[in-house]
């Protein structure tokens, strides 16, 4: 009956949405209108476009959906009062329910907590660990308060953590003790001896002088607070206070500092504001349908420390009232199975890697996925042959591609669950309400023609204030226009939709031409033996660069190179054909499941035997 209830739902929204397209067009008989100017046609994402304006590579999403000016904690204020006794997070694995109602006190307990700690608005505190409860509350205590949270990647090792924490001159940090054989405690310790001797809150260090006070959320250490030394230290003076605070909150203030992968240099703070955030959750969710598909349970395996998991997971519940669950504090493919299966999860989401590792289960055939409509993939390109199969294996129909940058907030593109099998599969969907996208020549830097590959900008609400404490970066990436650089190849289809081609870093130039990874990785997944397939460009003395396919087989299958060219001879043009093939078990990943392209190429080259000049 409810899914009854959802898909009724869901073709009435298109019907009116069909209908108050019909209106507008009768209104605006210039947009199917071919011979007149470009200025005067426009693309409403309101619902997926089904007519082609769009004649140049610019495109405006026009939409009746206003922006939001509400602040983070603005926003949870609302869904409590909406939705107080829903639940509104669950982490099975350290068995925590918390329902709305139960998670704004807590969050105005902890706000007033740091308040009493000292800590000030504008002031930086990074949190450090895994996907765990405390993690989405310092999350929202943090905004309410006024304190910028800085996201620490679990995976930092000690110069990592050390230059980031410095970079932003965190006040404070959050921590567990450790997480598998990352051993949080004793790295800070390492960085920061006086804290032995120091009294908790109170800690001066020489390699961090803005560093007062660690967190310790599991057994309490030396010249450390324990969480629960925060959670009671606010009194009826700091609850006044965080009141009185609200009212001098803007929603243009920097609340999340994301730091950049860092794989072209050190890291870089993309600073966030409640607007960038808030707009970015509200848009996609309503895109998703998070606004009328009811009791939504999303699956989130995706860390907290990103985009994905902070935005796409944690403001998203603020925004709509969506309930997360939280599989494990790392990634583990059986678990969010297991979750999809336990909690009825009508959503997932996921990098194409943990989608690969879910397809490919074991027992999947066994689980109960019934209750899943839609899942959100993004995070790198993602091939249609997996597409195909989360749709056939795993049964999601409502799959739905995203593209985005930690600097855009991070999405810029999204498909519709309702758009077709060659949408999804093909292209990254159309542009976010609001926002304007330009695809240019990489040399010229000019608008490019439809269907021509050029780099991706994007200007409107979704653009990061700065990177903290960098200007020259910050105006390396952002033209005086107010246009963010993305530094990634994609082109547009009259209708508005993006392709995506990879990385201006990652395309191989092999004697003159330009070759597009993602092109011929698309093609090797139609190979019936491939799991996965990455293409990296190699050192050739010769050529400049050749193409290098890095296979992952089916698991049982085998393969030899000579059989992976022989397929693709014929199929794909002669000189995207890879001159190289390896067969891998594995690829050097980030913590969020992205390729690292620029290492996998170098473990190739050496693999290969390939050095620099040879």
């Amino acid at each position: 009956m409810i899914l009854q209830k959802i898909s009724f739902c869901s073709q009435t929204v298109r019907s009116n949405c069909a209908f108050s397209r019909a209106l507008k067009d009768l209104r605006r008989p210039w947009t199917r209108h071919p011979g007149l100017p470009a200025a005067s046609r426009t693309i409403h994402v309101d619902c997926p476009p089904i007519i082609p304006t769009l004649t140049t590579s610019y495109a405006h999403g026009t939409s009746t959906t206003s922006l939001l000016h509400s602040t983070v904690g603005q926003c949870l204020v609302k869904s409590v009062e909406r939705w107080p006794d829903r639940e509104a997070l669950v982490f099975l694995q350290d068995g925590v329910r918390k329902t709305f109602a139960q998670f704004q006190q807590d969050v105005d307990q902890a706000a007033a907590g740091l308040l009493a700690l000292g800590l000030k608005k504008g002031d930086r505190l990074g949190m450090w660990g895994p996907n765990t409860y405390e993690w989405v509350l310092f999350q929202f205590a943090t905004a309410k308060a006024g304190i910028i949270l800085v996201s620490v990647n679990p995976a930092y090792q000690l110069q990592e953590v050390e230059f980031a924490l410095r970079k932003v001159g965190c006040k404070a940090v959050v921590c567990p003790t450790q997480f598998k054989t990352q051993k949080y405690c004793d790295m800070l310790k390492q960085i920061c001896p006086e804290m032995e001797s120091s009294s908790p809150g109170d800690l001066k260090s020489a390699r961090l002088p803005d560093l007062r006070t660690v967190i310790v959320l599991d057994s309490r250490q030396p010249g450390m607070l324990h969480f629960e030394d925060v959670m009671q230290a606010g009194g009826s003076q700091h609850i006044q206070q965080l009141q009185d605070l609200q009212k001098k909150l803007s929603f243009d203030d920097p609340i999340n500092i994301q730091f950049t992968s860092g794989t072209t240099g050190t890291p870089k703070g993309a600073t966030l504001s409640h607007h960038n955030i808030v707009n970015n959750s509200y848009l996609i969710g309503k895109r998703m349908g998070y606004d009328w598909r009811p009791n939504t349970r999303v699956c989130v395996p995706v860390p907290l420390y990103h985009c994905f998991g902070s935005v796409g997971g944690g403001m998203s519940m603020a925004m709509h009232g969506v309930s997360l669950v939280f599989p494990s504090p790392g990634y583990d493919g059986k678990a969010n199975i297991a979750a999809i299966e336990s909690e009825r999860c009508t959503f997932v989401y996921g990098t194409p890697t943990m989608y690969i590792d879910m397809v490919n289960q074991p027992d999947l055939a066994k689980r109960d996925l019934s209750s899943l409509e839609a899942g959100i993939i993004a995070g790198s390109p993602c091939p249609s042959e997996l597409i195909k199969e989360i749709i056939s294996v795993m049964g999601i129909k409502g799959i739905t591609n995203v593209y985005g940058t930690t600097e855009n907030s991070p999405v810029t593109f999204c498909n519709s669950p309702t758009d077709n099998f060659e949408r999804k599969s093909d292209t990254v969907g159309y542009i976010i309400d609001h926002l304007e996208v330009k695809i240019v020549n990489t040399t010229t830097g000019e608008i490019v023609p439809l269907g021509v590959t050029g780099e991706i900008m994007v200007r409107g609400f979704c653009v990061m204030l700065e990177y903290w404490g960098d200007e020259a970066k910050t105006r390396e990436c952002i033209t005086k226009e107010g246009w963010y650089k993305t530094g990634d190849l994609g082109s547009l289809d009259g209708y508005g939709y993006c392709r995506i081609e990879g990385r201006i870093k990652d395309m191989i130039i092999r004697g003159g031409e330009n070759i597009y990874p993602a092109e011929i990785e698309q093609f090797l997944h139609t190979h019936p033996k491939v799991k996965e397939a990455q293409v990296v460009g190699v050192e050739d003395r010769r050529m400049g660069e050749e193409v290098c396919a890095c296979i992952k087989l089916v698991d049982g299958q085998e393969s030899t190179a000579e059989e992976i060219k022989a397929y693709c001879k014929g199929q794909i043009a002669h000189f995207k054909v890879p001159r190289y093939v390896l067969f891998v078990t594995s690829y050097p990943l980030t913590v969020t499941g992205k390729i690292q392209k620029h290492k996998l190429r170098e473990q190739a080259e050496e693999q290969l035997g390939l050095k620099k000049g040879k």
